[in-house]
């Protein structure tokens, strides 16, 4: 066992680096650090949150935004507070073995762990409760909605913050408790 999880965290850094610094571009460079700014995601979700306002009746309404606090807060605490906190994990930027060779594109690192990244959980818990909340109306959104939080996962990779098995597993995480959320509130 030992044996695997060498070869894998061993995988992780160079799947890392390949992203980190084998995709280093001036675009990369310029978009994705601001992939992880709230202010960037705020007119998407108001839009979304107007849309719902627009087509649900007020209980309806009501129990789209109940059910997605409740699944956004579920993902937040489990990954932040239970696994980060379990694992303790290093982010990229404060590991000594690798940090001197992390291209940090954005201010500071972060101060907590980095297993599992809040980021990936919390945007696939979102993306997925919004697919099977609104269905059939993200039949065409479902792509858009994954992209858009995969696109915030490989982000935080890029400008260094976080490892690829980090934003997988956040993803893989959010992502089912969204889809559970999604359809534990579809059924109230």
């Amino acid at each position: 066992m030992n044996a695997y999880l060498d070869w894998l965290i061993q995988l992780d850094y160079q799947v890392f680096f390949a992203i980190n610094d084998g995709l280093s571009n001036a675009y990369f460079d310029a978009i994705l650090p601001w992939c992880r700014v709230p202010l960037i995601w705020t007119p998407f979700y108001l839009f979304i949150l107007v849309f719902a306002y627009s087509n649900f009746n007020r209980r309806k309404f009501v129990v789209f935004l109940l059910g997605l606090v409740l699944t956004v807060g579920l993902a937040d605490t489990i990954s932040s507070k239970i696994i980060k906190k379990t694992v303790c994990r290093e982010r990229p930027c404060h590991n000594a073995l690798i940090s001197d060779h992390v291209h940090l594109r954005i201010e500071r690192c972060g101060s907590g762990y980095s297993f599992t990244s809040s980021h990936a959980t919390n945007h696939f818990a979102v993306a997925m409760f919004l697919s099977i909340f609104f269905a059939p109306y993200t039949r065409y959104a479902r792509p858009i909605l994954v992209a858009w939080a995969a696109i915030i996962a490989f982000s935080q990779v890029y400008v260094g913050v976080h490892f690829p098995l980090d934003v997988i597993c956040g993803g893989i995480i959010g992502g089912i408790l969204g889809g559970l959320g999604g359809l534990f509130y579809k059924m109230v």
